[in-house]
């Protein structure tokens, strides 16, 4: 007998519906599994075995053919495990076919006949809400709440594969799974340090306030211990909050990595990702024989820092160049060609030289030329270029760590980002872009209008430092972040003088 059951799989960070099509006819006994599975999908035959006949329900000694359709996609995952078994059930009379109609099974059995977390469930249960109206999606406990969070779908979450089978033969009664999404926003508030403990470096704080205002990549170049890493970890604390639509999104790819907390099924705090320099090209960019988002797709509407920058491979460095301009990653494999989001904002930093004194004027550098240019170019002009604002971050006198002046508050400078912020969507509404950093092409000069004066500073700039046509573009969208903070519709001259002193290795001569 044919039992068709419904189930899901993701491709990247969006779901698609499988049709798990199980038969069981006569003949020697065996269990076949096609439709192009993985390893974890094949090796599902002996889970689902154990699972129903310790379930207490009778495993057929026939030939158990299992087609996941479309057969033309690689199945990837434990997830399948749920509706092959409920498949098997059906197909043997052991489930009325009838109450298997409008309703989707995803998850892991375990040999007992419990159900365990799959990854990917709210993509899944989006695709799911997208095609069907008032379906049931039937998940493990684990992933109840993160299923729930998609509108129009009813959320059922048994504990084992005998619960779930008593429901199906109306014996037994499971009450659906609730989220109020607006709740999870106001628990799931995170404290960060506060920018008022950090001392002097007025310079940078400026800098970093207009990053976070327009979205804009940052690279700090200092002396070591002079606070490039406490400033990075404070970032954070200043961006604006998220959107629903963010947070839906940054959330539905932590769900296909695995990394979404049971307790809190909604990410509604940015992402601040700092990997580590002996990281690999995979692990940042996304990668492998079926392709993962790597950290550049995890820090998504977040932050990516990315702590003593030369020191990263040359090849994950220069595998930046296209997800800082095009906000994000294709991925191609032999198995498949995967498109991940990668719009997040870079925060980078450095030492000026080997040693990190060359810009320090109380010890010495005791680094040759030849060695600091070396240093220097381990990190390209054209990633260099790609990077918005790029500061000098000095080492501290001993007159301010012991200045008892207290700095503005993360929250203070929080409220004028979130004011620029705002006025940034309220401008690109009609387009695909939420912030300063996104613009490119003719928006740049749609929407960076500047006065008469300060195109002519802006073009004495040009001429001077012969900055590229890339530099042009980004000196002009800091120019409009530092604009919109003043809350002002034009660029004016002092805007452009601002943007240009933060484009330090533009000027700086080593």
């Amino acid at each position: 007998m044919l039992a068709v059951v419904e189930s899901c799989s993701t491709k990247g960070v969006e779901g698609f519906l499988v049709q798990v099509e199980v038969d069981v006819s006569p003949g020697l006994p065996g269990f076949y599994i096609c439709g192009l599975p993985d390893t974890a999908v094949k090796e599902s035959k002996d889970r689902v075995r154990a699972a129903i006949k310790n379930s207490g329900f009778d495993f057929p000694m026939q030939r158990i053919t299992v087609n996941l359709a479309p057969a033309d996609i690689k199945k990837v995952g434990s997830q399948f495990d749920l509706p092959i078994a409920i498949g098997i059930l059906a197909a043997t009379e052991q489930i009325s076919m009838e109450n298997l109609k409008n309703k989707f099974f995803v998850g892991e059995l375990s040999l007992k006949g419990e159900l365990r977390k799959a990854h990917g469930i709210l993509p899944m249960a989006q695709s799911i809400s997208n095609l069907y109206q008032n379906s049931v999606f039937v998940v493990p406990p684990e992933n109840s709440f993160e299923a729930s969070l998609a509108d129009n779908v009813t959320v059922i979450a048994p504990e084992t594969l005998n619960d779930l089978v008593s429901f199906l033969n109306n014996k037994k009664d499971i009450s659906p799974v609730k989220t109020d999404i607006e709740s999870l926003f106001s628990k799931n508030a995170m404290v960060y340090p506060d920018f008022s403990e950090v001392k002097g470096q007025e310079t940078a704080k400026r800098a970093l306030e207009i990053a976070a205002a327009g979205g804009h990549h940052v690279l700090m170049v200092g002396s070591p211990g002079s606070g490039k890493t406490m400033l990075a970890k404070r970032l954070p604390g200043i961006f604006p909050p998220m959107h629903a639509e963010e947070a839906f999104e940054i959330t539905k790819i932590y769900s296909v990595a695995g990394l979404i907390d049971p307790e809190t099924p909604l990410i509604t705090q940015r992402p601040f990702r700092a990997p580590h320099h002996t990281a690999s090209s995979s692990s940042i960019i996304g990668g492998g024989q079926i392709p993962r988002p790597g950290e550049i797709s995890l820090a998504t509407y977040g932050i990516l820092f990315m702590d003593e920058l030369p020191e990263f491979r040359r090849d994950v460095i220069e595998a930046l160049r296209q997800p800082l301009e095009e906000k994000k990653i294709t991925i191609s494999r032999a198995s498949a060609t995967i498109t991940f989001p990668a719009n997040f904002t870079l925060v980078a930093a450095m030492n000026p030289c080997p040693c990190g004194f060359f810009l320090d004027e109380d010890n010495d550098c005791m680094c040759t030329p030849f060695q600091i240019q070396r240093y220097m170019n381990k990190v390209s002009g054209p990633i260099m270029d790609r990077i918005d604002i790029h500061i000098e971050v000095p080492k501290l006198k001993y007159k301010d760590i012991k200045n008892d002046k207290t700095g503005e508050t993360s929250e203070k400078i929080r409220k004028r980002v979130t004011a620029a912020r705002n006025i940034q969507r309220k401008r690109y509404k009609d387009l695909d872009i939420k912030c300063n950093g996104e613009l490119e092409g003719k928006m740049v000069y749609q929407f960076c209008k500047t006065t008469s004066e300060a195109n002519k500073l802006l073009e004495k700039i040009f001429d001077k430092l012969k900055i590229s046509m890339r530099a042009h573009n980004k000196i002009l969208k800091v120019a409009r972040t530092i604009a919109d903070l003043e809350n002002k519709s034009n660029i004016d001259v002092e805007h452009i003088a601002e943007a240009v002193q933060l484009r330090f290795l533009d000027r700086a001569n080593y």
